[in-house]
């Protein structure tokens, strides 16, 4: 066993893990923060997404171990100080950017990692981005209109249904 520490979400915390023990594990089992989800264990998916000393990982190709010390974000970071939705997850739900949910902690965090390098990405640009993420319930279309309007862009509202 091994003593890592780190900040996650702000906050100092440490444990002890065994050197198999992947960040995604330490996050949901250690620290009960159960929204970075596991979809694959393989990093094909995209849902364990978190930010590491501020670049986008996926947390299940990632040693706690090694994030000893980084400051580590996680989609429970993403709310605004009072508790209330961030401007990337209020853009996901005004915009219909999720169906099941599984995969959104993941695509938020990949979201707030390409507008921190491009604050105004075209469509091709979100697109590609995104290649990591899998989400099986949409075409993508309201996630990238999603990451548009989070980003400032014009984009036509979702219509009432």
């Amino acid at each position: 066993m091994t003593t890592v520490s780190m900040t996650v979400n702000g906050k100092s915390v440490s444990g002890d893990v065994e050197g198999r023990t992947l960040l995604s594990a330490f996050l949901r089992e250690d620290l009960g923060l159960t929204g970075t989800h596991v979809g694959c264990d393989t990093s094909q998916c995209g849902a364990c997404v978190v930010h590491v000393d501020g670049k986008a990982v996926k947390a299940c190709s990632v040693f706690a171990g090694e994030c000893d010390g980084s400051e580590v974000t996680t989609i429970e970071g993403m709310a605004n100080a009072d508790g209330s939705m961030g401007t990337i997850q209020q853009a996901f739900q005004d915009y219909h950017g999720l169906q099941c949910g599984f995969c959104t902690p993941g695509m938020v965090m990949s979201a707030a990692a390409l507008l921190a390098e491009n604050p105004t990405p075209s469509e091709a640009e979100i697109r590609h981005y995104l290649e990591g993420n899998i989400c099986r319930c949409t075409g993508y279309h309201n996630i990238v209109r999603a990451i548009q309007a989070a980003s400032g862009q014009d984009v036509a509202p979702v219509a009432a249904e």
